[in-house]
């Protein structure tokens, strides 16, 4: 029997509750995150199944020298990095309420998040999106070239594949901004 697993999982930086709780079902289901790859490769162990809460914070490498000791006095087990955020594992066994399961005491926290990912993540890919993509694509569609065929659908792909990322993160994470600025 192996006693280690490859996932292939995609999730955008939108994503990252959704993220959460499929690493809690992988757990409960007896597969421990061990480690990621990016951009999408996660390595699970064989283990035990257990209850166990898993959290994402996003840092971008931006951690204070005591931010990892805070976590693990609150029992929390730094698990790994993965592109900017930190993964980390704590038994739901031992909590004693549901914010003990949380790593952020309050929506004004959450809301910091968000505007961290907007800033560092989301507006860089508009920017490489606005100054490199998009212009590419148009100047590719306009010459006559045969071979710029090739680089216009490259860049046609590209294009879409920007927008709607940048459409589906934008609202999704707008959402969450709502989600926590009403609760």
């Amino acid at each position: 029997m192996d006693n280690r697993k490859t996932v292939i999982r995609f999730f955008t930086i939108a994503d990252y509750e959704e993220e959460e709780v499929w690493l809690h079902n992988q757990h409960k289901g007896g597969w421990k995150l061990s480690k990621m790859i990016p951009p999408c490769f996660y390595i699970f162990e064989k283990c035990t199944p257990e209850d166990m809460a898993y959290r994402l914070d996003y840092k971008n490498n931006a951690e204070t020298p005591n931010y990892f000791q805070i976590f693990s006095d609150y029992g929390w087990k730094y698990i790994g990095r993965c592109v900017g955020w930190l993964y980390f594992r704590k038994p739901l066994s031992e909590t004693n309420s549901e914010q003990d399961g949380e790593i952020f005491s309050d929506n004004e926290s959450r809301l910091d998040l968000i505007n961290h990912v907007i800033k560092t993540r989301l507006l860089p890919i508009m920017l490489i999106f606005l100054c490199c993509v998009l212009p590419n694509f148009i100047r590719s569609a306009e010459t006559s070239d045969p071979f710029a065929n090739v680089f216009t659908v490259l860049f046609a792909v590209l294009t879409v594949l920007y927008l709607y990322l940048l459409i589906y993160c934008g609202l999704k994470l707008r959402k969450l901004k709502k989600k926590y600025r009403n609760d």
